[in-house]
C-alpha cells in the first residue's frame, strides 16, 4: 500500500538548490579568499556570530523566545541546523533538505510534522508546512533561538565583491601603475590594499641611488626591517620588479640581491655608470670641469660623481636613447659638436636616472626599441624622469616596419603615452630595433 504522506509533494518535494552555490561571482570571491569556507553545522553559531561581529555573550538566550520544549528535542537538532544553514544563505528559502537522520531523529521529525510514518534518513521539508506546525512561531526566530544568530552570506558576498571592485579600481588608476602598465599583472585582490599601497610606494622610490635596503625601507614605511628578506612586502616588491624587467622571479638570496641591486639598492657607486655625450655643463664642480675638458666626446659618469650636485647645461634639449650604438653613431656624425645625449644602455640604472633628474631646466626626449621590453623601459624612464616620447608613436612604429626587421616583439605591454602603439605591435608581430631608425633620430639632432 502506498504512503500518501511520503508521496505528498508539499512535504517531500524535490530539494531546491541554493542559488549562491552556482553564483560565479560569489564562487570567484570565495575562491580568492582561502579563509572563507562553509562551516560544519556544529560550528555554525560561533562562525556566524564572528562573521556578524558578535560574541558568545551576544547570543540570544533560550528564554528570549518562548520555544516549546517539544521543539527543543534533541532529535530535531538536525532540522534546525539545516534550516540555519539555508536561511543564512541570504536567499528566499521555501524548502530545506535534511540528511543523515537516525531512527530517533526521524521519529522526532514525523512527530513534529504529523506524519504517519518515518520520513527516511534524507528528507526535504517544506518550510511553510514546518511553520504551520510551530503553533504560530516564526521559523527564523525559532532557528535563531535554538542555534544562534543567522548569517547573510549573500550580503557578505556582495560586500566582498564591492570591496574587490573598489580595490581594483584604485589599483588600476594608481599613478605608479598608469605610468608602468606592466604592473597590472600583479594580483591586486590577493595582496590587499595596505600591502599594495606600500609596494607601490617602494616602487615609486626606486631606483634607490645606492641606498641600503634598510634605509629605503625606513624612508618609505618608517620601519627599517619592512623589506627584510622573507617579508610579504619584500616578496611583492621583488615580484613587481621581476614583472617590470620581464625576468623570472628570483630564487635564492643571491638572485634577490641581484634584483635589488638592479633597482639601485645598495649598488656599487663606482661601478654603476651612465654613458653620455655632448655634455658641457657650467659650474666649478670636478664633474663639470672634466666634462668640459672632454668637449662633447663620449664619457662615462659614475653614480659617485653624480652625487656632487646638479649639472647646469646651456642647451635646453637632452636626447636620451636606449642603445649605445646609437650614441656611437651620433659621435661619428657630429664629433665634438654632438648635442647633449644620454644612453640608458637598456634598463636605466641609478646613475642614469640620477643624471636625468640632475639636469634642471632641460627638456628630456626619449627613444628606445619598438619591442615589448623597449616599451616597458620607455614607460619606466618617462615615469622616473619626466622625459617625453621621441618618435615613439604608433605612426612612427608603422612607418619603421619597412626597415626590414623580422624580430618578434616578445611580451608587449601597454604604452601609457600612446594607447594605439601596443595593439599595433601585437597585430603586426614585429619589433623595430632602435638602430634601424638611428639615421632618422640623428636627423632630428642635426
Amino acid at each position: 500500500m502506498s504512503d500518501p504522506i511520503a508521496s505528498d509533494p508539499i512535504a517531500f518535494g524535490p530539494a531546491v538548490s541554493d542559488p549562491a552555490v552556482s553564483d560565479p561571482i560569489a564562487s570567484d570571491l570565495v575562491a580568492s579568499d582561502p579563509t572563507v569556507s562553509d562551516p560544519a553545522p556544529s560550528d555554525l553559531p560561533g562562525v556566524y556570530e564572528a562573521a556578524l561581529g558578535r560574541t558568545a555573550a551576544d547570543r540570544l538566550p533560550d528564554d528570549a523566545l518562548a520555544v516549546p520544549e517539544r521543539l527543543r528535542a534533541a532529535g530535531l537538532r538536525p532540522v534546525w541546523a539545516a534550516l540555519h544553514e539555508r536561511l543564512s544563505s541570504g536567499h528566499q528559502v521555501s524548502r530545506v533538505k535534511v540528511t543523515g537522520l537516525e531512527d530517533e531523529q526521524q521519529a522526532a521529525v514525523a512527530d513534529l510534522l504529523g506524519l504517519d510514518r518515518y520520513p527516511g534518513p534524507s528528507t526535504t521539508i517544506d518550510v511553510a508546512r514546518l511553520e504551520a506546525a510551530l503553533g504560530g512561531l516564526d521559523v527564523r526566530a525559532v532557528t535563531e533561538a535554538l542555534i544562534g544568530p543567522l548569517d547573510d552570506r549573500r550580503r557578505r558576498r556582495a560586500e566582498r565583491r564591492q570591496e574587490r571592485e573598489a580595490l581594483l579600481d584604485w589599483f588600476t588608476t594608481h599613478p605608479v601603475v598608469t605610468a608602468e602598465p606592466a604592473l597590472l599583472a600583479l594580483s591586486a585582490v590577493r595582496a590587499g590594499r595596505e600591502l599594495l599601497h606600500q609596494t607601490l610606494a617602494v616602487l615609486a622610490a626606486l631606483p634607490a641611488s645606492g641606498r641600503p635596503l634598510a634605509a629605503l625601507a625606513a624612508d618609505v614605511t618608517g620601519d627599517p626591517h619592512a623589506l627584510d628578506d622573507g617579508t610579504r612586502l619584500s616578496s611583492l616588491v621583488l615580484k613587481a620588479l621581476s614583472t617590470l624587467y620581464d625576468v623570472p622571479a628570483p630564487e635564492g638570496a643571491e638572485a634577490r640581491r641581484a634584483l635589488w641591486e638592479r633597482a639601485g639598492v645598495a649598488c656599487d657607486a663606482l661601478s654603476t655608470t651612465v654613458l653620455v655625450a655632448g655634455l658641457r655643463p657650467a659650474g666649478d664642480s670636478a664633474l663639470a670641469r672634466v666634462l668640459r675638458i672632454w668637449d662633447g666626446q663620449a664619457s662615462v659618469i659614475t653614480l659617485a660623481q653624480l652625487r656632487q650636485g646638479v649639472l647646469e647645461l646651456r642647451e635646453r634639449d637632452v636626447w636620451v636613447v636606449e642603445n649605445p650604438s646609437v650614441l656611437a653613431l651620433a659621435q661619428q656624425r657630429f664629433g665634438t659638436s654632438c648635442p647633449p645625449m644620454v644612453c640608458t644602455s637598456g634598463w636605466p640604472n641609478s646613475a642614469a636616472i640620477r643624471l636625468l633628474r640632475s639636469l634642471p631646466g632641460t627638456r628630456l626626449h626619449y627613444h628606445g626599441d619598438f619591442d615589448g621590453e623597449g616599451l616597458r623601459i620607455a614607460a619606466y624612464t618617462m615615469a622616473k624622469t619626466g622625459a617625453e616620447p621621441w618618435r615613439m608613436s604608433t605612426a612612427d612604429y608603422l612607418g619603421a616596419l619597412g626597415e626590414g626587421s623580422t624580430l618578434s616583439p616578445g611580451r608587449v605591454t601597454d604604452a601609457p603615452w600612446d594607447s594605439g602603439l601596443a595593439p599595433a605591435m601585437r597585430s603586426h608581430g614585429l619589433a623595430v630595433p632602435e638602430e634601424l631608425v638611428a639615421e632618422q633620430l640623428l636627423d632630428d639632432l642635426a
